[in-house]
């Protein structure tokens, strides 16, 4: 994953000097050194109980170069729900014992389309995580545990309750959805926010001023649900005309 978002200091606005970030006693009104700071845990009933950094160094996991691999998978099996950040693997060294292990290990997961789960330590902390393969490297990707991952039935499900949609309503609702599938492309998804942006930063380092745009109302909900779907079908089957063409222009000109 490379990080190509666009980044800030905070500065003072009256004189453009860094804002520096201090650990301030909120007791005794002061600075306080690095080296006279612990930690505390709130327990449900509002006590701080106080971990010591010598505690917290015992139960931290120790650190290796290697991950340990604890079962393979298949792929498919895996429900993307669980993953978090991808990394590219590469063999720990440059000998050919390395070279070797790494290419047995990418050919044979990429022939039988599995994936091996395992754990390793980054920065003190020990991941869950699944290795693949991909074109020919190895791929890694740290994962959430299962306990991390929201029950669905913990949410609201007070939408189960509305009527039961009309047969008409539902075939209108997969035209749409037929209309706008097409082939998985991730090239042609940008990331629009970041571009805009970044124009910003381009124009304000011109010196030009940067207006704020007019104001855009939310989009209301539609009250004839069947209406607003036979809409969108036209829309999408004349090129886009009316609100979508509206919408993609709006954009071009940010």
């Amino acid at each position: 994953m490379r990080d190509l978002g666009l980044h800030f200091r905070q500065l003072h606005a009256e004189d453009g000097a860094p804002i520096d970030v201090q650990r301030w006693c909120s007791k005794e009104h002061k600075e306080v050194p690095y080296e006279e700071i612990t930690h505390a845990y709130e327990a449900d009933d509002g006590r701080q109980i106080i971990v010591s950094d010598l505690e917290l160094q015992a139960i931290e996991p120790r650190r290796t170069r290697t991950i340990d691999i604890e079962q393979f998978v298949d792929l498919a099996e895996v429900d993307p729900i669980y993953f978090e950040h991808p990394y590219f693997l590469v063999p720990a060294s440059e000998d050919d014992g390395s070279a070797r292990a790494y290419r047995l290990l990418t050919e044979v997961m990429g022939q039988t389309e599995r994936a091996a789960l395992g754990r390793f330590v980054m920065r003190a902390k020990e991941y869950l995580a699944i290795v693949r393969e991909r074109e020919g490297a190895l791929t890694l990707t740290t994962m959430l545990f299962a306990d991390e991952v929201r029950d669905p039935k913990g949410i609201d499900r007070a939408t189960q309750k509305a009527h039961k949609p009309a047969r008409k309503q539902l075939d209108a609702a997969v035209a749409v959805i037929e209309e706008l599938s097409c082939e998985w492309e991730p090239e042609k998804h940008k990331d629009r926010y970041r571009a805009r942006l970044k124009r910003v930063v381009d124009r304000k380092r011109k010196g030009e001023t940067i207006k704020a745009p007019p104001a855009v109302e939310a989009p209301t909900p539609p009250e004839d649900l069947m209406a607003a779907l036979e809409r969108t079908l036209a829309d999408i089957k004349d090129g886009g005309s009316g609100r979508w063409s509206d919408r993609r222009e709006a954009e071009k000109a940010r």
